[in-house]
């Protein structure tokens, strides 16, 4: 893999950038927390060659909302299954999009 490479994967929504430390650092929140939400399987981060856990911008994100939620004193795992099922929802409101787009079908939604 070439330098080149490397930064091309730094856009890459999916890519395991940010360690352990770093991710809680931007999301404002514990090591603890992350762990928590592992186990909750919210998010699975990738591990490195040494064990490492890196997490991705689209895991941080997750984490992210799930953090909001605890905040809002939900509890952590109520707050991963909300997480879950927003994120499922997102995916196939995007599915049916996709598909009334292929078909030409009229967005349900937007019927009077």
């Amino acid at each position: 893999m070439t330098a080149d490479d490397s930064f091309d994967r730094l856009d890459d929504d999916d890519y395991p950038a940010y360690t352990m430390g770093r991710a809680a650092e931007i999301l404002g929140t514990t090591q603890g927390f992350l762990r928590a939400i592992g186990e909750a399987r919210l998010i699975t981060p990738l591990r490195s060659a040494g064990g490492h856990r890196r997490y991705s911008r689209y895991q941080l994100r997750i984490a992210a909302r799930a953090r909001e939620l605890v905040d809002q004193g939900t509890p952590i795992e109520a707050a991963c299954r909300i997480v879950i099922l927003e994120d499922q929802l997102e995916e196939a409101q995007q599915l049916n999009a996709a598909y009334r787009r292929e078909t030409g079908t009229a967005d349900p939604t937007t019927e009077a």
